[in-house]
């Protein structure tokens, strides 16, 4: 992903917590520079006060949206209409979907068909359409602090991380003999791409581990070898099914 991408953030109010949104917008930056930020909600609620700080601190722009009719999420139509107009702006390269309503689909999949990255973020309860139609989905749920997560582990009595299944194994496998040489080896970079165009929601970060590499290793299924770089001091880490 490149820094020099120009994203438009754009984010549900009504469908998305408020807690950690500095974790959010910092995880942001890394797929490239947020230049749009507004969330949209009806912001005469009062579930949304706790929005009003954050939104100073993190410099986002809140869209009002009354909800005209029982029963219908004004809000989502809002985010669609500002969205195919920003598309249309040529201002940016890419789009963050914030949110765990599926009804963002369609539009997630129009915005990519134009071009657009699309990131999707949202909670663990999001409908897999909504994720597979994004190029990568975070889960917000990986984005908390190491001290809230523990906190909220203590409290609930459980863990936010997910356990290694063959499910996963398999999806990290068939990436690697599918991009593998004759000897059987793999560019882990390539690897880790191809699983996010398989899977968009796969992150190390699910199961505990900050990156690939060591989840890789975790699993005692794969071989794995650093070469060196003439150009470079960095070593390229290639990977391969045993």
């Amino acid at each position: 992903m490149s820094q020099n991408i120009n994203m438009a953030v754009l984010i549900d109010g009504d469908n998305i917590p408020s807690a950690n949104v500095k974790e959010m917008m910092e995880e942001i930056a890394k797929y490239g520079n947020p230049t749009i930020k507004r969330i949209y909600g009806d912001w005469t609620r009062p579930g949304l006060n706790k929005w009003k700080n954050l939104l100073l601190e993190n410099a986002i722009t809140p869209f009002q949206q009354y909800g005209y009719t029982a029963g219908k999420n004004a809000t989502d139509s809002a985010m669609i209409i500002d969205a195919m107009d920003i598309l249309y702006s040529n201002k940016v390269n890419g789009f963050c979907l914030v949110s765990s309503d599926s009804d963002f689909t369609k539009l997630a999949t129009r915005l990519r068909e134009a071009g657009m990255l699309v990131l999707g973020i949202g909670e663990k309860k999001t409908p897999n359409p909504f994720i597979v139609a994004c190029d990568k989905f975070i889960y917000i749920e990986i984005l908390r602090s190491v001290v809230e997560d523990k906190v909220e582990k203590k409290e609930k009595g459980i863990s936010s991380v997910e356990k290694i299944g063959p499910k996963e194994i398999k999806l990290i496998s068939s990436s690697i003999r599918d991009l593998s040489d004759e000897e059987g080896w793999a560019f882990l970079g390539d690897v880790g791409g191809l699983i996010q165009k398989k899977q968009p929601n796969f992150d190390a970060r699910n199961f505990g581990f900050e990156k690939l590499t060591p989840l890789i290793q975790s699993t005692g299924r794969f071989e794995i070898e650093q070469r060196e770089t003439p150009k470079s001091r960095y070593k390229l880490v290639y990977v391969k099914n045993k």
